[in-house]
């Protein structure tokens, strides 16, 4: 018998891209806070008070996967939490923004990452308006 692979729907591959985009800040969180700076690609010493922040940020970053992860649990009654979150991650790339042009170009990943933010999450966020609606609070 001869089977047809079945395509996600569009509310499946939102939930699945979302749950991906989460679990990206877990791993990269994690790894802040144990390794500090000098374990980013391209990282290495710095003072004391740069390492500080480094992993103190990284909490707020790893915060960010886990509720990605959770608000797909009921996409649409949670759609306005994944919609902050994402925000605030597309955010992150302003700041990169301004480091690149303040220090100078940062390593490969970080530049992927700045794509990332500025365009793939807001991409993920219009796409999940389209699929869940533009009033949540109403689903």
């Amino acid at each position: 018998m001869n089977r047809r692979l079945r395509r996600p729907s569009s509310e499946t591959a939102v939930r699945g891209v979302v749950a991906a985009l989460g679990i990206l800040p877990v791993v990269s969180g994690v790894r802040g806070v144990l390794e500090g700076p000098e374990g980013a690609p391209g990282g290495g010493s710095t003072t004391p008070s740069v390492d500080s922040e480094y992993r103190f940020v990284n909490v707020f970053w790893l915060a960010v996967g886990p509720g990605l992860c959770w608000s797909m649990a009921a996409p649409r009654e949670r759609a306005t939490t994944t919609r902050i979150l994402l925000g605030l991650a597309a955010s992150g790339g302003v700041p990169r923004l301004m480091s690149w042009r303040a220090v100078g170009r940062p390593h490969p990943v970080f530049r992927a990452a700045t794509a990332l933010e500025l365009i793939g999450v807001p991409a993920v966020l219009l796409w999940h308006r389209s699929v869940f609606g533009s009033d949540p609070q109403s689903a």
